[in-house]
């Protein structure tokens, strides 16, 4: 099943690794990037948002900022920023956030398991998204940045292996500047190593986050192999670069919804129109108590909405983020596509309730719905039926740093 490989992975100086080391490219904003990188000549923003280093008004997605990301991922290597490692290995790269830590395996993963539905996914992706990392993946010649992966939790082996592993040194162990804690091991033991490739050739791969990166890595690998008379398969371009954890260490936070108005209706004739298939408490309780119920923040007060209807059974139909959109987003307050629609916005749970309330008491937003987090076991559901979930449907934290390992394609 799935097939995963050990690689020369290119990475920081051990002294620079914490300045380099930053979030994923599409969380943060344009002027946000900037005042980033403002006064750190090591972050990796220079590299994955390098528009932030060209003039004013750059296109972000025109042929100069891949070149730019090229030319400094090319300078971090001679300046000795960066450094490749010798021969192939397999990583573990642990993430400890709040007390809890997920260790995953860092390896690259087959395209072709991503083609032939090995790798699971439970997202569309947007065209101008995936075309941008595909140029960008193409001209830097280098996945530089991981898919988050899953696999299921079931192999009491490879859970042995894993903690033989993390009893090595790590090269890398620094606290972020939002309290994140980030540790990298090299696994030196090839039988380790070994058994845990083979371990997973019995598996089947989910995709947690990353859905862009994996479908441009996999159009980069298509389009080398068209351009080439024959591949063996074993060419770095068959695969990207992917960090695979196991599900039960795993968290999704909420991600939550917020409306710019009531759709030309008042605030009770809302209530009222709510109140068809839902039960109304205001009970100040700011976030769900269980999966298919909702909190709801309206005119600064909070309330619980219980459906009045049977929950489906089928994997789709009974995810809050489908209900939420069926019963009261499109029928109530007129949000069709939630993908283009510019009068609703998401929030990920990462910054709490009380950002949902700010927005609302602002007035930048009318309500604001407070969701129970996608499962585990839902995403696993949808995705193993070949089903795609509804958009900004889980929200994984803690997310994984760019710059630590870097998967280069040739």
């Amino acid at each position: 099943m799935a097939k995963i490989k050990a690689f020369r992975a290119l990475r920081p100086k051990v002294e620079l690794a914490s300045q380099i080391a930053e979030l994923p490219y599409d969380v943060v904003s344009l002027d946000e990037v900037k005042a980033i990188t403002k006064d750190n000549i090591y972050n990796f923003y220079h590299i994955t948002r390098s528009e932030a280093d060209l003039p004013e008004g750059t296109d972000p997605y025109s042929q100069e900022v891949y070149i730019k990301a090229k030319d400094t991922l090319n300078d971090f290597i001679k300046k000795g920023y960066l450094i490749q490692e010798e021969s192939p290995k397999l990583y573990l790269y642990s993430q400890i956030m709040d007390g809890r830590m997920q260790t995953g395996i860092v390896a690259c993963a087959s395209i072709d398991d991503y083609m032939n539905g090995i790798i699971k996914k439970h997202e569309l992706t947007r065209e101008d998204k995936e075309l941008d990392r595909t140029r960008h993946t193409d001209i830097v010649n280098a996945n530089t940045g991981p898919v988050f992966l899953f696999y299921k939790d079931t192999d009491e082996g490879r859970k042995n292996l894993i903690k033989k592993a993390i009893a090595t040194p790590p090269i890398y162990d620094f606290t972020a500047t939002d309290g994140i804690r980030h540790i990298v091991r090299i696994i030196d033991d090839e039988t380790i190593s070994k058994e845990l490739i083979t371990s997973f050739e019995k598996e089947e791969l989910y995709i947690a986050d990353g859905h862009h990166r994996a479908a441009s890595g996999v159009r980069v690998g298509k389009m080398r192999r068209e351009k080439l008379e024959k591949y063996t398969g074993d060419e770095e371009f068959n695969y990207f670069l992917s960090v695979i954890f196991p599900h039960s260490e795993l968290k999704i936070l909420s991600y939550n919804r917020v409306v710019k108005d009531l759709n030309s209706m008042s605030v009770e004739d809302f209530k009222k129109a709510l109140g068809k298939n839902f039960k109304l408490t205001r009970d100040n309780k700011k976030i769900p108590e269980r999966v298919n119920t909702f909190s709801m923040y309206l005119q600064r007060e909070w309330y619980t909405l219980t459906p009045l209807f049977e929950i489906s059974d089928d994997p789709i139909e009974s995810l809050d983020v489908t209900i939420i959109q069926k019963y009261i987003l499109e029928p109530l307050l007129g949000i069709k596509d939630p993908r283009k629609d510019k009068r609703i916005d998401f929030i990920g749970g990462i910054r709490g309730t009380a950002e949902l309330e700010r927005v609302v008491d602002a007035g930048d937003f009318a309500v604001a719905f407070s969701m129970y987090p996608t499962e585990i076991e839902q995403l696993i559901k949808v995705s193993d039926a070949g089903l795609i979930m509804p958009p900004k449907s889980t929200w994984f934290e803690p997310k994984l740093r760019d710059g630590l390992l870097i998967h280069l394609l040739d």
